[in-house]
């Protein structure tokens, strides 16, 4: 993962390239995303560094939520759309990549909001709310999964009104697709999280970015000051 440390501006006064490189690394924000159209609301929370890219930001999501990357995915701000690179938009707005921008790019004061498409055939529509931007502790490793509510949907199941099926008929066994609906869903649980595998990967992408983190400390601390 790259991290910038390139020189930051703040009230008219500019911070040494050290500084700022700190600044960057160090900052956090809170993402509480949230399934769409579901009921009970399916959720997640979880802390992200500013500095990752959007890119990284759909790993995290992929994580927590228990997608597999099997589809193509966007996020949109506004009217921008970021995602793939491709060579052919579908829209009437061009798609930015998304492994070019960070977070702290699209920031607004306060509170952002942004829009998460996954699997452009089933429309899985996330809704992402980031807000808290502060400093993170030095000693924890970001992203950090807070908390969130019920499994995520299986992949693959028909998009939202798909799921709502399949959660009858595995509710019901007189329904008529009750064991189909059982045997595809093996031991898929709607209620409870499986928290592990999100902490594990959130912990894989969390080192990625420490490595880079002791490279970029190595890079400031080895440079003389003007």
């Amino acid at each position: 993962m790259e991290l910038e440390g390139e020189i930051c501006e703040i009230g008219g006064m500019s911070k040494s390239p050290k500084t700022a490189a700190s600044d960057s690394i160090n900052e956090i924000a809170t993402v509480r995303i949230e399934l769409q159209d579901t009921d009970p609301l399916i959720w997640r929370e979880v802390e992200v560094p500013t500095s990752i890219t959007l890119k990284v930001l759909h790993d995290v999501i992929q994580a927590v939520m228990g997608w597999f990357d099997h589809h193509l995915w966007e996020f949109t701000v506004g009217k921008q759309r970021y995602g793939l690179p491709t060579g052919k938009d579908w829209g009437t707005e061009p798609r930015k990549e998304a492994a070019k921008v960070r977070l702290r790019d699209i920031l607004k004061p306060r509170k952002t909001m942004i829009d998460y498409l996954y699997d452009f055939g089933d429309s899985w529509e996330h809704r992402l709310t980031v807000t808290d931007v502060r400093t993170g502790d030095p000693d924890a490793s970001y992203p950090r999964y807070v908390g969130g509510n019920r499994n995520a949907p299986p992949e693959d199941c028909g998009g939202t009104p798909g799921f709502y099926d399949m959660l009858d008929a595995l509710a019901d066994p007189s329904h008529p697709n009750h064991a189909d609906a059982t045997e595809w869903a093996d031991e898929y649980n709607p209620v409870t999280i499986d928290e592990l595998p999100i902490k594990y990967a959130l912990l894989r992408i969390a080192n990625r970015r420490n490595a880079a983190k002791v490279r970029l400390t190595k890079n400031t601390r080895s440079k003389p000051n003007n």
